[in-house]
């Protein structure tokens, strides 16, 4: 029997589709469909497998159990047809793209990519700066840089390096108040850091009341290049990793006054689509960042040895 004729392979397509948009009418967009075809491939798919794999709501669209159990095998299959194409056209070259933070893009990843590609040049790069949270359910293409303190679920994740956190000022605000001879003096200066976060640790940790920090208005959605920008500007005191910002700390754009740090028990991650496992690009970016990490000066020599073991793996 023909494989057409044993699996709806137009209404799976039509399926993976609206799952991934979570919307009939974006998947018809998407597709080049009208609504009622969509519509209609659904309704094909869910007589072929006996029940029904969406729940349509009030502007919402759930699927069923039938569709969770479904939907991670056809995203899969259809990105393994997606690379059995591309290997197919044998293209001249490849193209990796990976999705990042803001700050590891700008501060860490874009400095360094120039190395990874004299080492492969076979492979060109899409750089796409991704924020946090509000894009955690944008599955990567190929690769994306994950902070959380848990793996990204359904992808296959590495731990790249875990980031200790200090408070960082530009010397001219220190010299408003005479400098920061000792903890408590950052506390006579506004901050920009959120208080509410993990970063009370570091002041608990020393025996100073978190409570009497000033809190400046200043919503940066964690983002750290956006919190050194400030801090530069002197509007205050930003809770950064040194592993960041090594240029304006030596350049004294920025000064460190302690050498006490704090981690904020989250870890990045490599994360790709369990479909990318053996995508030589996949592979071969996997090992550079692995390796270029677990060199750093600016991490722990106990963050080092667990890129280093993590790479082998």
């Amino acid at each position: 029997m023909k494989l057409s004729r044993r699996f709806p392979l137009n209404a799976l397509r039509v399926f993976e589709a609206v799952a991934r948009l979570g919307n009939f009418t974006r998947a018809a967009e998407e597709l080049g469909m009208t609504q009622t075809a969509v519509t209609y491939q659904i309704k094909l798919l869910e007589d072929f497998v006996g029940d029904t794999v969406f729940i349509r709501k009030p502007r919402d669209l759930q699927l069923t159990e039938s569709g969770k159990r479904l939907r991670p095998k056809v995203t899969e299959a259809f990105a393994l047809l997606s690379d059995a194409m591309a290997d197919a056209l044998q293209a001249s070259g490849e193209t990796l793209e990976i999705q990042s933070p803001p700050t590891f893009a700008s501060h860490w990843l874009s400095k360094h990519l120039g190395d990874f590609q004299l080492q492969n040049p076979g492979i060109s790069v899409r750089l796409t700066r991704t924020m946090g949270a509000i894009d955690c359910d944008r599955i990567p293409t190929d690769v994306a840089i994950h902070i959380s303190d848990k793996p990204w679920e359904g992808l296959v994740c590495h731990p790249l390096m875990k980031l200790d956190y200090t408070p960082m000022l530009h010397p001219r605000l220190a010299e408003s108040i005479g400098g920061i001879n000792e903890p408590a003096d950052l506390l006579k200066l506004p901050w920009i850091s959120d208080t509410k976060d993990i970063w009370t640790g570091w002041f608990e940790n020393i025996g100073l009341d978190p409570g009497q920090i000033r809190h400046i208005n200043l919503n940066t959605f964690g983002a750290l290049d956006l919190q050194a920008n400030a801090a530069i500007a002197g509007h205050g005191v930003a809770m950064l990793a040194p592993f960041f910002f090594e240029r304006e700390l030596a350049s004294g754009q920025l000064i460190q006054p302690f050498d006490i740090s704090i981690d904020d028990g989250k870890t990045y991650w490599l994360a790709y689509p369990p479909a990318r496992r053996n995508a030589p690009k996949v592979r071969a970016f996997h090992a550079w960042i692995s390796g270029m990490l677990a060199s750093a000066p600016a991490l722990s020599s106990e963050t080092r040895k667990s890129v280093t073991e993590a790479a082998g793996t």
